[in-house]
C-alpha cells in the first residue's frame, strides 16, 4: 500500500527533480538516486541497472533502469556530469533503494563543472507541493 504524501520522507540539503530523482552535493561531487516517493510508487525493487564509471551524461539523459515487481522504470539525470562512482551494493541488494533511498540506496555519483542544473532543481518544499498536485 502506498504511503500518504505527508508520510513521504524528504530530506534537507537534497534537491529534487520532477522525474523523482534527487541530487545531493558531497564535497566536489554529487550523489544521485530516486526519491522515497518514487521507490514507494514502484514497490519492491528487484534489480537496478546503472551506467559504467566515466560515462558522460547531460541533464535529462536516461542513465539506467530500476525494476520492481510492478514495472521497469527509466532513471533520468537530474543534472549533467560524468559518472565517478556507482553503488555496487545495489547489484546484490536492490532493496536498499526501498529501505534507504537517500543513504544506502544512492545510485550514482557524478562530477560536473556546471552546478547550474543542481541549483535549478527543487528544494523539499517545492517537491512536496508538486507531489500534492499529482
Amino acid at each position: 500500500m502506498a504511503k500518504e504524501i505527508n508520510d513521504i520522507i524528504l530530506k534537507d540539503g537534497i534537491q529534487y527533480a520532477e522525474d523523482h530523482e534527487w541530487a545531493q552535493q558531497t564535497g566536489e561531487t554529487f550523489k544521485i538516486g530516486i526519491t522515497d516517493y518514487a521507490q514507494d510508487q514502484l514497490g519492491d525493487i528487484v534489480f537496478v541497472e546503472l551506467p559504467e564509471v566515466d560515462t558522460e551524461f547531460s541533464k535529462g539523459d536516461e542513465f539506467g533502469t530500476v525494476e520492481s515487481t510492478k514495472a521497469v522504470s527509466e532513471l533520468y539525470m537530474p543534472m549533467g556530469g560524468r559518472i565517478v562512482a556507482v553503488n555496487e551494493r545495489l547489484a546484490d541488494e536492490p532493496e536498499l533503494v526501498n529501505n534507504s533511498p537517500y543513504d544506502d540506496g544512492w545510485m550514482i555519483e557524478i562530477a560536473t563543472d556546471d552546478t547550474g542544473d543542481f541549483d535549478a532543481l527543487m528544494g523539499k518544499d517545492a517537491y512536496l507541493d508538486m507531489l500534492k498536485g499529482l
